[in-house]
């Protein structure tokens, strides 16, 4: 048995992304790492070249702006990627996604018992969302609680809409076409995706959200929007979300130490209301996480997968 591991970036350096530690996390666990670096002008392929492991293929790419919407250029550089991986299995780590060293063992038992179940496409993987600092995590309705990062090695499986999942094609024409794909039949892995995607210094963290919003709206649309911004993101009262008492990936625990942004959190109190809320902030959001929380289920949430329970 064979696991690649693929992934995507540009300028992950200057963006605060974990792109290397997300790479030593499965460097363990893979036998190869394939990731596709876009022209960036802040040393990330320097950077990555720098883990000095032979497993690691770097890929080259130019990001065509003609692709700048609704994150379209995100499915289609993990395809790259991904196209370019001979393993069975195929791990797919986003480049603020990182991996716990206790679960490689979990994750490569769990590939090797259903290799011959050509029936599971993929693996299912528990989520960890963490917000403004490494002690916070979202608990609240609207941020996915699983979500597909291990594939078969088939062609017809391509990453989808702005690449948060996968899906099975009949004819492939654009991630987000509205017809010829199906979900993936799914095995769960009692394993964590530990995702550091709001975790930033907070003038980085707007310079983050203004990239990806470029990626969504096209650059023209976001410059318009964040030069009228403030500089700072703001991660309002972190007091409602849920307090992180475990061990986070070893592979951090450097990023974890140099963090130097907490007197600009705000930990308690209301939220400032000449901003927007956040999705977790309004009241809609509010009730309905009150309500799983006593159900101790999800309600209305999208599963972009068909979990098989019986294996």
């Amino acid at each position: 048995m064979k696991i690649s591991g693929f992934s995507f970036v540009r300028n992950g350096i200057s963006l605060y992304y974990p792109i290397v530690e997300s790479i030593q996390s499965a460097l363990p666990l893979v036998d190869e790492f394939v990731v596709a670096v876009g022209k960036s002008d802040d040393g990330t392929r320097e950077a990555i070249e720098a883990i000095g492991d032979a497993k690691i293929k770097i890929l080259d790419t130019q990001w065509d702006e003609k692709y700048f919407k609704k994150g379209i250029i995100n499915a289609i550089q993990t395809d790259i990627a991904k196209e370019q991986c001979t393993g069975d299995w195929l791990l797919y780590l986003q480049a603020d996604e990182v991996l716990h060293e206790k679960d490689l063992p979990v994750i490569k038992t769990r590939c090797e018992a259903l290799l011959d179940h050509p029936d599971v496409e993929g693996l299912l993987f528990k989520y960890r969302h963490f917000w403004g600092d490494y002690d916070h995590y979202h608990i609240s309705h609207g941020w996915y609680s699983h979500e597909i990062r291990i594939i078969r090695n088939r062609p017809h499986i391509h990453s989808y809409e702005s690449a948060q999942s996968f899906r099975a094609f009949d004819y492939y024409d654009n991630p987000r076409q509205p017809e010829g794909t199906r979900k993936l039949k799914v095995a769960a892995v009692d394993a964590w995706i530990y995702h550091y995607g709001w975790v930033r210094p907070p003038h980085l963290m707007q310079s983050k959200s203004r990239a990806l919003s470029g990626l969504h709206w096209g650059l023209g649309r976001a410059k318009d929007f964040y030069d009228k911004a403030p500089q700072e993101f703001d991660y309002g009262p972190l007091q409602r979300l849920g307090r992180f008492k475990g061990s986070h990936p070893k592979v951090m625990e450097e990023r974890i130490r140099s963090m130097d942004w907490k007197e600009k959190l705000q930990y308690s109190g209301k939220p400032n209301p000449l901003r927007k809320k956040h999705k977790h902030e309004t009241l809609r959001y509010r009730l309905t996480t009150l309500i799983e929380r006593v159900l101790h289920r999800p309600v209305g949430q999208f599963k972009n997968y068909i979990l098989l329970r019986n294996v």
